[in-house]
């Protein structure tokens, strides 16, 4: 199993969010800084999320980004903002390894297809962000449909993986809840990367035996909870 840290970027700034509200934001400081710290200690591979493009303001951040992307060189997935094919094929472009499309991906399912097509599966991930078994949309305020229904019709249409949020638990720092985390991977064939929640070295374990890809390391690894270190170690 692989562990991505999470680079979150808010106005210019690397932060974290609880249950991703904007107003609950700690921040970290230079969004590369932070990069170059995870990458130091280990990590091979970025979770970078352009928070001001969740919240509406797409072209936030733009050059920040591409420039993380060139200084550091190592795998990203990149979300937040992507709200059009154009977008997309932009973000990829620049040289992000994968993109991470979820409004977008429920609003307009054939926009994985059509990306999936041009640049190759293994390149786009489909966001999975799921209060109780509903996928929640729209920085999280609305629901649009059983997680399980879509992560299927996500891959059918060309997904190579997919980016499981628990919502409900993103950002506390008080453990995953594992048994919706099982029946997704069961329900699928492609890698399934989880977030939300992981905050020990057995939620790490507990996600590496159920199969999981990889996992998302944020708030928990911010406040020193759990360390890169223990974290990397418990994959093996």
């Amino acid at each position: 199993m692989r562990i991505f840290p999470a680079v979150d970027i808010l106005g210019g700034r690397c932060v974290q969010l609880i249950q991703g509200k904007r107003e609950s934001a700690t921040e970290f400081g230079d969004p590369l800084v932070c990069a170059m710290r995870w990458l130091d200690q280990g990590a091979d591979a970025l979770h970078v999320v352009n928070l001001d493009g969740a919240f509406g303001n797409c072209s936030k951040n733009a050059r920040l980004i591409k420039d993380l992307v060139k200084k550091t060189g190592v795998e990203i997935e990149l979300g937040g903002g992507i709200r059009s094919v154009e977008d997309a094929s932009h973000w990829l472009n620049t040289g992000v390894s994968r993109i991470i499309m979820s409004t977008l991906a429920t609003k307009e399912p054939e926009c994985i297809r059509i990306i999936a097509d041009e640049f190759g599966k293994e390149r786009v991930m489909a966001g999975v962000d799921a209060k109780g078994s509903q996928v929640a949309v729209r920085g999280w305020q609305e629901l649009a449909g059983d997680y399980l229904d879509w992560a299927r019709r996500f891959e059918d249409l060309g997904a190579g993986s997919l980016l499981y949020t628990n919502v409900d638990v993103e950002g506390l720092q008080q453990g995953i809840r594992l048994e919706p985390v099982k029946r997704l991977i069961d329900s699928v064939q492609v890698p399934v990367v989880v977030a939300g929640g992981v905050s020990s070295k057995p939620d790490v374990a507990a996600l590496r035996d159920a199969g999981a890809f990889g996992a998302v390391l944020g708030s928990s690894l911010y406040s020193g909870k759990i360390t890169l270190k223990d974290a990397l170690e418990e994959c093996q």
